[in-house]
């Protein structure tokens, strides 16, 4: 049995005193790769210790890659290389990463939408109309923009249910809003510096580094980006998510709205991004206005997709440019294809032309409704009830549990991990080299149930409470 003496852990409580030494012992090369590890009933039992300070330990580990688990096995050494020891057998650090990622975990962070929500029999309805009314078409290459039929099924959608008033020509078809950020750096220049609000999505700050652009992280604040010289006077582009921001979930005040217009309107290099996140999946009240359909300037750039109300392989997102830049756009970008296949555009065409496309989004929004009241009921009456405040639960696919801790948002984490529970915090969003009160996110988690159906809520509430009412 491992055993290690407490004797000299000095200042360090057992957790970390625990964690160390087997860190040690792992880079070291003390606990070969793929070894077995006691369990943690019988770890803390061996050294008299609470079986919630293994759990910890085991979930910090794991968290860092030091250790995996396998489905009904227990936990192992991971295979890692290091100065002292190396990885003898590149199969066995594969089977590592799949065994660290298994079936019976629950992933609360990705935005993968369950696959029997998809509307297969009209997709295929509509796929085998395609083929045999429109063949010819599909042969056809595109305008840079992407077909006429999708582009004008799209301008009909967002003049009815967002108010925005665009032609087809102002609207671009791509595979992805990664690949129309690139376009956007192309179109506004790679010398302009790109503000997002802070806290934002990682993987948007990752793609606009990726692009050699510089970003600056903005403050926010109940109510949105603030508005000070501070925060506004080194972006040139300035992208928000206004009526559903991730992951805070705040909506950008009408007065904020205003102001950033004003502040765009200013300077001829100066644009904003609209990211119209979630925008379909308000679950109570009207949907909030874009901020396009408020700017009579043309200095509002729209974005959406269909990943999150259709698929998320469906790779088919749009974005709305002002018409003061479409002679550029086609100047500057017009010898681009279009990156979406003609099928697929003729297909999501027909299903938005011919309303299957509303009929879908009101059953979903009814289903992510069920789900939500459902698992906010769970954790009402959980033995975490005393210790959670909800808040922001009324749009988009995800809401805010902050729990009443003295564990950290790291530690608290890894014990949900150790629960096959994969979730993040508000605080893993936050640009740590830019100042900001982040105080009143602390120890608040994000519940994304997109990808969750009713079978799977009982579970989340059994394994989280399970990791964290014993030890809050």
């Amino acid at each position: 049995m491992l055993t290690y003496s407490f004797d000299k852990r000095g200042g360090q409580s057992l957790y970390e005193y625990l964690y160390n030494c087997m860190k040690t012992d792992i880079i070291n090369g003390v606990l070969s790769p793929n070894e077995k590890l006691p369990s943690k009933r019988a770890f803390a039992g061996n050294h008299g210790i609470s079986i919630v300070t293994v759990e910890n330990t085991y979930g910090q580990l794991m968290a860092e890659g030091y250790i995996y688990s396998k489905p009904k096995s227990g936990f192992f050494v991971s295979p890692i290389q290091s100065q002292i020891t190396s990885v003898s057998n590149e199969s066995d650090l594969i089977e590592a990463k799949k065994a660290y990622i298994h079936d019976n975990s629950i992933n609360l962070i990705s935005n993968h939408t369950a696959p029997e929500n998809f509307p297969f029999s009209i997709w295929a309805k509509l796929t085998r109309q395609i083929l045999s009314e429109q063949s010819p078409d599909l042969l056809v290459p595109p305008p840079a923009g992407g077909v006429p039929e999708l582009r004008t099924a799209i301008a009909r959608h967002l003049h009815e249910f967002r108010g925005i008033n665009a032609s087809p020509e102002q609207i671009m078809i791509g595979a992805g809003t990664e690949y129309l950020y690139g376009l956007i750096v192309q179109l506004l220049g790679r010398e302009l510096v790109y503000g997002l609000e802070n806290p934002s999505s990682k993987k948007i700050r990752s793609i606009y580094e990726a692009l050699g652009v510089k970003v600056a992280p903005l403050e926010m604040d109940e109510e949105g980006i603030q508005l000070d010289a501070r925060n506004l006077t080194i972006p040139d582009i300035i992208q928000i998510s206004p009526s559903h921001h991730f992951p805070t979930g705040i909506v950008t005040s009408v007065s904020r709205r205003y102001g950033l217009l004003q502040w765009a309107n200013e300077s001829n290099s100066r644009y904003i991004i609209e990211d119209d996140f979630d925008s379909e999946f308000r679950l109570q009240g009207k949907p909030i206005p874009s901020l396009f359909s408020m700017d009579t300037t043309d200095k509002v750039i729209y974005f959406n997709t269909f990943t999150k109300s259709l698929a998320s392989t469906i790779r088919i997102s749009y974005m709305v440019l002002p018409k003061s830049l479409l002679h550029l756009y086609y100047n500057k970008l017009g010898f681009y294809a279009c990156t979406v296949s003609n099928f697929e555009q003729y297909t999501l065409a027909a299903f938005i032309r011919d309303q299957y496309f509303e009929k879908h989004i009101n059953r979903m929004r009814n289903h992510y409704r069920s789900l939500r009241d459902e698992l906010i009921a769970g954790f009402k009456q959980s033995p975490l009830a005393d210790r959670i405040t909800i808040s922001q639960e009324n749009a988009g696919l995800h809401f805010l549990l902050h729990i009443d801790s003295k564990k950290n948002d790291q530690e608290l984490q890894a014990m949900a991990q150790v629960h096959d529970i994969t979730l993040a915090f508000v605080s893993d969003y936050y640009s740590f080299d830019f100042k900001s009160d982040i105080s009143r996110y602390d120890h608040t988690a994000i519940i994304n149930y997109s990808g969750l159906n009713m079978d799977d809520i009982p579970v989340v509430i059994k394994r989280l409470s399970s990791a964290w009412s014993d030890s809050l």
